[in-house]
């Protein structure tokens, strides 16, 4: 009877800061030393250096500890690790893996169900995400594709003039029984911060109001 072996699933590691060693943390005999204003004053042993950097209150920091001899430079240990973090979790945020949101729309929709989807547009795209607009046909609304074509192209219209610039990674076109269009935030719009909140990744229609559906022949 053959065994079974079962794989353990390798664990992604984090992050981590890269460490830069501090006073006597610093194994090399000797440093070349910056000054916390950024001037280069020479190569120093690494006792006297750290003697230097207390009598300014400061710590000796190796923030090229691979160089020969290592660059040191005096500084707040405290507030330059706090910068590293800071510095660490930006890059992580701006790391956000895109993702594409669905926006249902229909050819019968109304008004208030139409500024309903623009509001969930417009934080999707400061999210930096993609939107995949849809209409799915049904019956006889599947005879007029090019009626569901207008509404999706003036819905990006809008959000172009109204929200915010969009580029279009693909037109308004019939997949099946659907019109589908992709756009996305465009580099030249403004720059906003991620929304916190989770919204519903789709969007499903309200009941069709009779007043705003278009005749169809």
């Amino acid at each position: 009877m053959k065994r079974i072996r079962f794989r353990k699933k390798q664990s992604q590691k984090k992050q981590t800061l890269e460490i830069y060693p501090i006073n006597e943390k610093i194994r090399a005999p000797e440093v070349r030393v910056i000054d916390e204003e950024g001037q280069m004053l020479g190569v120093f042993p690494t006792r006297q250096a750290i003697d230097m950097a207390k009598e300014r209150e400061l710590d000796l920091v190796a923030v090229s500890p691979k160089a020969q001899p290592p660059v040191a430079r005096f500084l707040n240990y405290g507030n330059f690790k706090y910068q590293q973090e800071k510095a660490a979790k930006k890059q992580k945020s701006q790391q956000r893996k895109t993702e594409v949101k669905d926006i249902r729309l229909s050819p019968r929709i109304g008004k208030h169900d139409l500024e309903f989807r623009l509001k969930q547009a417009d934080k999707f795209l400061k999210r930096g995400d993609k939107i995949n607009i849809e209409i799915i046909l049904k019956g006889r609304e599947r005879q007029h594709p090019e009626l569901a074509k207008e509404i999706i192209q003036d819905f990006i219209n809008t959000i172009n003039s109204q929200i915010t610039e969009i580029e279009i990674e693909q037109a308004p076109k019939k997949q099946g029984n659907k019109i589908v269009a992709i756009v996305f935030p465009s580099n030249k719009s403004k720059e906003t911060k991620p929304e916190t909140d989770k919204e519903t990744d789709k969007i499903e229609i309200n009941k069709d109001k009779p007043e705003d559906q278009p005749k169809l022949d």
